[in-house]
């Protein structure tokens, strides 16, 4: 694999101070999975009465890990639970082998933590079609167990890093008449990145108290608005897992409390577009907003005609406000669109309206807007008024570079 020489221009100026979690702990080591000399394989493990949420891509060719996290995240018993997430190797379309290692190391942490094998969940992420070295990771499990440790989450945020040039965290706390809940997450998003629950690997932590059925409905409306939300590169993985885990120990029941949800949401939003942040070779961000659709899912089919267009990505990418491919990703999308009554904006800019460039605008105002690290597309159809927005961020060179040289 590429090493990784420099750190996305679009990267947070510092990795955020995480709060300890009541009733988690993390560690982390290298296991030599497939990197040398750096940190693969971290291990939460979560305190009795902790509740686990999830949702997972919807790939056809999905993990081992996958389908066996989807098999346990309905158990509603109290007792607690572990998480080990490993990278540079997927586990994926490696037949039996995958089922076998997937139960090799949760057998493992069930047996090292003394957790029921029901309450163990793993991630695997790397490359694809590899048999994983599981004897790598639970050779280290003892390590991982003696490691444990409160302040542990920005160990944790770095060892599960594959392609990614940034570690990537995001917190916030929440004052009740009741007390502080806090909310800290970590997740690893590079490339292979498109909506379909995404593509990546997130785990976030709370000390808020809330059964485990309204937890996870809250985590599944917020992920369509967040992670649902976010492309580089059109493609799926077969690894995507969000796990939102629940300890409980505030003592502050946060069901129906919509600070709580807000600020599950802004975590959630901030991961996500850190994860857009860290696209392989991106150097603009990009908001997409389709505005004045006939239904929410052809402002959404719009939205991301335009974020996955090759086209308009890498006129981006060169700073060309070249908004002919704009329309042209309007007119390819397939959902309704009437092209007498377009209106796009770059930013504030008035780029074209009634089905025609502005009579105000100027490319040399274009290409100066074209400029900025944030780029804001905005397009309304003028057919109703459904909306969407969704985030990229530019094609370059870079991309080509990185995934041309993935597995050697």
């Amino acid at each position: 694999m590429a090493s990784i020489e420099h750190v996305s221009p679009l990267a947070p100026k510092a990795f955020p101070d995480l709060p300890e979690i009541a009733g988690a702990r993390f560690a982390s080591v290298e296991a030599g999975v497939k990197y040398a000399g750096r940190m693969d394989v971290m291990l939460a493990h979560l305190a009795p009465g902790t509740v686990v949420t999830g949702v997972f891509t919807k790939s056809a060719t999905r993990s081992a890990a996958v389908l066996d996290c989807q098999d346990k995240i309905g158990d509603d018993s109290d007792l607690g639970a572990a998480i080990l997430v490993n990278a540079g190797n997927a586990n994926a379309f490696t037949g039996k082998n995958g089922v076998h290692s997937t139960k090799a190391v949760t057998n493992a942490v069930a047996e090292t933590l003394g957790l029921p094998e029901t309450r163990v969940f793993s991630s695997s992420t790397g490359v694809i079609g590899e048999p994983l070295p599981h004897d790598r990771i639970t050779a280290k499990l003892s390590d991982l167990s003696e490691r444990l440790s409160a302040d542990g989450m920005a160990g944790a945020a770095e060892a599960i890093r594959t392609t990614d040039t940034f570690a990537k965290g995001s917190t916030r706390t929440i004052s009740t008449s009741n007390g502080d809940v806090k909310i800290a997450g970590i997740a690893k998003g590079s490339g292979m990145i498109a909506p379909d629950m995404a593509t990546m690997l997130v785990y976030i932590f709370t000390d808020a108290k809330i059964d485990r059925a309204p937890l996870q409905a809250m985590l599944s409306e917020l992920n369509e608005r967040t992670f649902n939300s976010i492309t580089v590169d059109s493609d799926t993985s077969t690894s995507d897992t969000l796990l939102l885990a629940a300890t409980g120990q505030s003592g502050v029941d946060v069901t129906n409390d919509a600070d709580f949800k807000a600020c599950l949401h802004a975590v959630m939003l901030d991961l996500a577009h850190q994860v857009v942040r860290d696209g392989e070779g991106a150097t603009k961000f990009v908001e997409v907003s389709v505005t004045g659709a006939a239904t929410e899912a052809d402002a959404r089919t719009h939205a991301l005609a335009i974020a996955n267009s090759p086209l308009v990505k890498t006129a981006i990418a060169g700073e060309d406000p070249n908004w002919g491919r704009i329309v042209m990703a309007i007119g390819k999308s397939g959902a309704a669109a009437d092209r007498d009554l377009l209106t796009i904006r770059f930013g504030d800019i008035l780029v074209a309206e009634a089905g025609w460039v502005s009579p105000d605008y100027t490319e040399d105002a274009g290409a100066a807007y074209m400029q900025n690290a944030s780029i804001q597309i905005t397009v309304d159809l003028g057919l109703g008024e459904s909306s969407s927005t969704v985030w990229t961020c530019d094609l370059t060179h870079g991309y080509i570079t990185i995934n041309a040289d993935y597995r050697s």
